[in-house]
C-alpha cells in the first residue's frame, strides 16, 4: 500500500497520553519540531480512565467522611451522598470524554497531530492509518518516541474474559451504579475502586490471592483491611479466584476455598500489561507485546533515534513518574539534536534517577496511604544497613484538631551508614500532602541532622517529623 502523504519531523512521539504531550512539549520547547500520533483521546488513560476520573469518584465520599468526623460539622451533614451528583462530577473531570481542550493545547504549544494507528516501519520512520484506512508516512530527522502506556490485564481465570468483566476502564466510566461489585485483586486500583463504589453504596466484596497493596509496609495493608471493612466491604484476603460465570443475574464467581460469591458486575483490578503489541517493534528488532528496555536516559539500548517513556517501558506505571521521564526524554532528544553536553550522571538533567530511589505513590484508600522509597524490608533486602522509625499519626496535636479520633502510623527507613532517610510511609486521613517532604528529603539525600533545623509549623499534621527524629534518637544537632 503506497503512503497517501509523507511528512518530516525532528520528533515524532506515539501515544498522546500526558507522558507523550510532555516529551513533545519538552522538545518543541527547546527548538525541535514533533507530532504526537493517538488513536483514541489525546489526553490518555490517566485524563479519562484513570487518575481524575478515579479520584474524583473517591473525593465526594472523602469529604462527606471528613465532615462526618468533625463535631460540629456532622450535626450539620445529615444527608448521604448523590450518587448521580458523584457521576456527574467526575464526567466534568474527563471533558465527557471529549478531548476537544487538549486538542487546542497541543496546537497552542506548537505540536502538531495525526490521528490513527501508528507503528514503526523503518528506522526513524512511523506509518499512521487513519480511522477511513487511510496512510501517512512520518519519518524523523532525531527521535521516535514511543509512550503507547499499558492496558489492565485480565487474569488467565476460568470464565473471566467471556464474563465480560469490567476492567479500570469501565470501572472509572459507569454511568450507573451497580446494586453490587466483585473485585478481583488487591493492589491499588484494586482497594481504590472498592473504597468508592462501598462508599457509592454499592454491595462490595474484594477478593485477594495474598494481602492488599502487597508492595508496601505490612501495616498499610492491614490498616486498609480494616477501612474496607469498616465501609462494609467483605474482603477476602489469601483467596484465589477458580471461575467465573456469567447469568442472567450478573456474575457467580467461584473461590479458592470452594465458596461462591454473586455480583451484578466484577471487576478485574490486577495488574497491567505494555501496549506495545501493534506498534511495529519487530522492525526494529525489538518484541512485540514486552516492555521496551531502556537506559536511564530512556533510550532503547543500541539505538540511537528510539525511546519508550511511561507504562510501555515497565518501570514504574504511574502517571507522574512518566511525566518524569518525558521531561527527561524530551531534554535529551533536544540535546542529543544539537550536539550539545548530555547530563546523564545519576540525578543529572537527562536521566530518570528517581525511578530507582525515590518513587512517591497515594493511595487513595480509607486511610489513604502514601509512600515514597523503599520499604523496610525492600531495603534489608537492598544490603542497606537501617533503623525504622514509627510514629502513631493520632498522637500529633494537628491530627487532634484535623478530624475527631484521627488514627494513622507514620514511618521512616534510615540508612544507618549514610544517616540519610530512604523510605516513608503515612497511612491515615488524607496524609496524601505529607508524601513531598519526604521525597525532597531522600531526593537531597538531607542529612539527619540537618533535618532536625526543618521546623514544621505547630499544630499541623507535619508535627510528626519532628516525632519520627525523636524517635531516632539524633538530637544532638
Amino acid at each position: 500500500m503506497s503512503a497517501d502523504r509523507t511528512d518530516e519531523y525532528d520528533l515524532i512521539v506515539l501515544g498522546g497520553g500526558p507522558v507523550g504531550e510532555n516529551v513533545a512539549d519538552r522538545a518543541v520547547q527547546g527548538g525541535l519540531t514533533a507530532i504526537i500520533v493517538e488513536s483514541e483521546l489525546v489526553g490518555g488513560e490517566c485524563s479519562y480512565w484513570a487518575c481524575m476520573p478515579s479520584k474524583a469518584l473517591l473525593r465526594s465520599a472523602q469529604a462527606l467522611r471528613a465532615a462526618q468526623h468533625v463535631a460540629g460539622a456532622k450535626e450539620a451533614v445529615t444527608g448521604k451522598l448523590d450518587v448521580r451528583a458523584v457521576f456527574d462530577r467526575r464526567d466534568s473531570f474527563t471533558s465527557n470524554w471529549s478531548d476537544d481542550g487538549q486538542v487546542k493545547w497541543l496546537d497552542s504549544a506548537g505540536i502538531d497531530l495525526a490521528r490513527g494507528h501508528g507503528r514503526l516501519t523503518g528506522e526513524r520512520e512511523v506509518t499512521v492509518t487513519d480511522a477511513d484506512g487511510g496512510t501517512r508516512v512520518l519519518r524523523a530527522r532525531h527521535a521516535v518516541a514511543i509512550s503507547t502506556g499499558s492496558d489492565a490485564v485480565i487474569p488467565p481465570i476460568d470464565g473471566l474474559r467471556e464474563a465480560s468483566p469490567w476492567t479500570s476502564r469501565e470501572a472509572t466510566s459507569a454511568e450507573e451504579l451497580p446494586d453490587s461489585l466483585a473485585v478481583i485483586g488487591g493492589g491499588v486500583v484494586a482497594v481504590e475502586m472498592a473504597t468508592a463504589y462501598a462508599a457509592l453504596g454499592a454491595t462490595v466484596t474484594l477478593i485477594a490471592r495474598s494481602g492488599l497493596l502487597g508492595t508496601m509496609e505490612p501495616f498499610a495493608g492491614e490498616r486498609v483491611t480494616a477501612g474496607l471493612e469498616e465501609l462494609g466491604v467483605d474482603v477476602r484476603t489469601d483467596t484465589g479466584t477458580t471461575s467465573v460465570t456469567r447469568t442472567s443475574e450478573g456474575v457467580e464467581i467461584v473461590l479458592s476455598d470452594g465458596s461462591t460469591v454473586t455480583a451484578s458486575e466484577v471487576l478485574a483490578a490486577t495488574g497491567r500489561s505494555p501496549r506495545s503489541g501493534d506498534i511495529g517493534l519487530d522492525v526494529v528488532g525489538l518484541e512485540p507485546g514486552r516492555w521496551i528496555q531502556v537506559d536511564d536516559t530512556l533510550r532503547v539500548p543500541g539505538s540511537d533515534w528510539l525511546y519508550a517513556v511511561g507504562d510501555v517501558n515497565g518501570r514504574v506505571l504511574l502517571t507522574h513518574q512518566g511525566k518524569y521521564q518525558a521531561r527527561a526524554v524530551g531534554d535529551v532528544i533536544v540535546a542529543r539534536a544539537k550536539g550539545d553536553a548530555v547530563d546523564d550522571a545519576p540525578w543529572g538533567r537527562h536521566v530518570a534517577t528517581a525511578d530507582h530511589a525515590a518513587v512517591p505513590q497515594v493511595t487513595f484508600s480509607f486511610p489513604e496511604v502514601a509512600s515514597v522509597g523503599l520499604s523496610e524490608s525492600q531495603a534489608r533486602e537492598a544490603g542497606h544497613e537501617v533503623e525504622v522509625v514509627d510514629y502513631d499519626l493520632g498522637s500529633v496535636a494537628g491530627a487532634s484538631l484535623y478530624e475527631d479520633g484521627f488514627e494513622g502510623q507514620a514511618r521512616l527507613v534510615i540508612d544507618t551508614e549514610r544517616d540519610v532517610i530512604i523510605g516513608a510511609t503515612f497511612v491515615g486521613p488524607e496524609v496524601a500532602e505529607l508524601v513531598q517532604t519526604a521525597t525532597v528529603a531522600i531526593v537531597g539525600e538531607v542529612p539527619i541532622a540537618r533535618l532536625w533545623h526543618a521546623v514544621p509549623a505547630y499544630p499541623t499534621v507535619s508535627e510528626v517529623w519532628l516525632r519520627l527524629l525523636e524517635g531516632y534518637g539524633r538530637d544532638s544537632a
